[in-house]
Formats: C-alpha cells, structure tokens, sequence
C-alpha cells in the first residue's frame, strides 16, 4: 500500500540515524574565518601565559624585603620599564624600577607596590620613590604561566570557535586553524501553490516561507546553503531535482508534500529511488509525516509543509545530522526541565513538542506555550525559543507541574 506507515518514537528515529553521522573531512582556514567553524583537532598550549612574569599595576618593582610595615622607605628609581620592554637593570636592596601594567618584572624584583601607595621625591639627578606601605612577596606580579601552563589542553575537537577561542588562538600565534568542512544543503520546496516571495498573492496561493525559513536555520547550524529551488508536483521534475541537488550537496531538504495527499508525492520518491528510507512516520505531533533516507553518505529529509511542522523537524532530526558532521561531539539539543507556566492539554495520543518561551522567576525555570499551537501557524516561530514535550495520551498538564524541554537557538 502507498500509505504504509509505521510510526516510530522520536528517539528511535534519531538512533536509526546516528551509524550514518560521520564527521566531513578537514580544511584550513585563516584565524579570522575560523569564526563559527569546529576545530577538527585538539589543541595544547604550545607555551605558558604569560611567558614572563608581568606587573598587574602601575607602579614600582620592588624587593618586598625593602618595604616595612609602619615605615616609610626611600628606594632609588633605577629605570622605567613600559609594556613590551625588557628591563637592562636588576632590582637589587635599597632599588626599584617604574613600572607600568603588563610589562616585565626586572631582574631581582618579586613584588609591585601600586603607583598610589607612594610619592616621588627628586634629589638633584637621583629619583627616589618613598614607599608608605608594605608589600608582600608575589604581590601584584602575575607569574608565568599563571594562566595556563605549556601543554594544557585548551581546546578541544568539535569544539566551536567564537570569540573567546579566536582570541585564545591569536594568543598562542594560530594564524591558521584546522577545521571541519562544512556540510553543503540543498532545499526545495515542493507544492504547485507555492509563489515566491516577490509575488503578488493569487487565490489559493500562498509565498513560499518555509525555504527561507530553513536556510537560516541551516546557517545557524553552521552549514552552508547552495541550492534554493520550488519544484511542481510532478513526481518525475521533483525526483529529478532531488537526484541532481545531491550531485552539489551533502543534504537535501524538501518541504511538503510528505504527508497522504493525491499530490504528496515525497512518499512515490522515497518508494522509487536508489537510497534507503529510514523511517516514514513519527510518534510526533506536529510533524508526524517528516520522513529521512540517506543515499552514499548523503541525507534526505522530507521535512512537513507546515511551517511549524517543518520547523520543529529541523531541530530535531536535521540541526543534529549538520552538527554532527561539523565533528560536534554532542549534537542533539540541550534538554532540561522546566515548570509549565499554564495548564495544557495533549487530546492525541501522540507526543506534542510544543513552541515555547522561557524565563527565569523567583529562582525557577519556566516555560509557557508561545501562540497558536498549530502546525500551520508561522507568526509564533520567530518568537520561540524551547519545545517543550508533551506526552502522549489524552491527558491535562497543571500549572507549576515539571516538564521536559529543549533549547533552541544554540549554538553549542
């Protein structure tokens, strides 16, 4: 029969994935484009930070021995030392040398008296510092390798780079970064009543939003799109655009016409190609119809044509295939719990993961449903930021009662 569908729970259908996720090979890319990209190899700090040991203040390198509790002592200023110079001269009893935030302590120095805990006093050539406090050994010196000693691990494979990773390898002189290529997608949509977006609208028609949709969450996940196309529903154009997406692409993703329609026509495809289906049909509500074959080492998805149904299928069963071909170790969404802030009920006997929004109260996560809670209804994307899951049966959900949620909009 064309519509046998046996469904399966959504956990089962994302381990019926896993064996096909394999990382993409690896590639150099420049310090300043490695922004967004995953490390395709760990990486140790080839050298200590600080590689000396650095003033913390503005003020004087000094023998903590030359300073006294209750006393004022007079030392003789010997030289100023700025960020990035090397001292010519060692600090040795009865001296000190100016010193600025950062910069090298001298020779025979083991402390920093700060710049308001003393005064200048000029004698003819000489300038002395009177020195009014005392200063223990070690104070205000950052030792080397304080921060990280040589050999540490510091990043690690899979490991996305953003800010504080790209400073860290401008630290430790990466100009160069080894990471994982990124996986190319393809979406096409399929649907005759599909317009595009510059397109006046026409009796039974509506704009095309899911393709966009997509290709920025595509680009969220950190992978590239390189085909954008509306196929008709004609079963031998959509298998031939298919077929020809996955000579540029690692992934195709098509959009509607998955479901049991006359015009549904994802399921004759799945049922007359060279690939292997991995499941048809969800214990998933929305989205239950969302269908995945993989053919050499590529994906298809045949994602719902409902956008909410389209979204939430992204999320769950693409996002992780692109993460985990970016070599990112954990590539399912972050899950946690959550109060629900408002009674809710389930009437199917199907799973509901249900758009959200998320918010911290009086030390307590919660979580409340964001808008319409259909899988046709696309205003309420833009402002969701959990699913948050539902079981199945006929069953009502209190107010204050824990549930099972899963982040969106992240990266790691």
């Amino acid at each position: 029969m064309r519509f046998n569908r046996q469904p399966i729970t959504v956990e089962d259908a994302q381990r019926k994935i896993v064996p096909f996720i394999q990382p993409k090979e690896a590639e150099w890319v420049s310090l300043i484009d490695s922004e967004g990209r995953r490390l395709a190899e760990s990486i140790d700090a080839p050298h200590p930070v600080p590689n000396f040991r650095r003033s913390g203040m503005d003020g004087f390198a000094v023998c903590s021995k030359d300073t006294i509790a209750g006393q004022r002592m007079q030392l003789l200023v010997v030289e100023e030392i700025a960020c990035g110079d090397v001292a010519s001269k060692t600090v040795v009893q009865g001296t000190c040398s100016r010193i600025m935030t950062g910069a090298a302590l001298p020779e025979g120095a083991d402390a920093v008296i700060k710049l308001e805990d003393t005064e200048t006093v000029i004698d003819g050539q000489q300038t002395y510092t009177v020195i009014k406090k005392a200063v223990s050994k070690g104070e205000n010196v950052t030792e080397r390798g304080a921060e990280i000693k040589e050999g540490t691990p510091i990043l690690e494979v899979g490991r996305r780079v953003g800010v504080g990773e790209q400073a860290l390898l401008a630290t430790f002189g990466f100009p160069k970064v080894r990471v994982f290529k990124q996986p190319t997608v393809a979406i096409l949509s399929t649907g005759s009543e599909l317009l595009q977006v510059d397109e006046e609208l026409q009796p039974g028609k509506i704009r095309n939003s899911n393709s966009y949709m997509l290709a920025v969450q595509v680009k969220n996940a950190g992978a590239k799109v390189v085909v954008m196309d509306q196929v008709p529903d004609e079963i031998s154009v959509a298998k031939e655009k298919i077929l020809k997406a996955f000579e540029k692409v690692d992934v195709v993703i098509t959009t509607g016409g998955v479901s049991v329609g006359d015009y549904d026509i994802l399921v004759d495809i799945f049922r007359n190609w060279d690939g292997e289906m991995l499941f048809n049909k969800l214990k998933m509500r929305p989205g239950s119809p969302t269908t995945v074959g993989v053919r050499n080492n590529q994906f298809l998805f045949a994602l719902s044509g409902n956008p909410g149904a389209c979204f939430a299928g992204f999320e769950l069963f693409v996002r992780p295939v692109l993460w985990g071909m970016q070599g990112k170790p954990d590539y399912y969404l972050p899950e946690f719990k959550a109060y629900l802030a408002v009674d809710f009920q389930n009437m199917g006997s199907f799973p509901r993961f249900v758009r959200g929004e998320v918010w911290v109260e009086d030390g307590k996560v919660y979580v409340s449903p964001i808008g319409v809670d259909q899988s046709s209804v696309v205003v309420s994307i833009k402002d969701t930021e959990v699913l948050i899951k539902i079981p199945p049966g006929k069953i009502e959900l209190k107010s204050g009662q824990l549930v099972d949620v899963m982040k969106l909009n992240v990266h790691e």
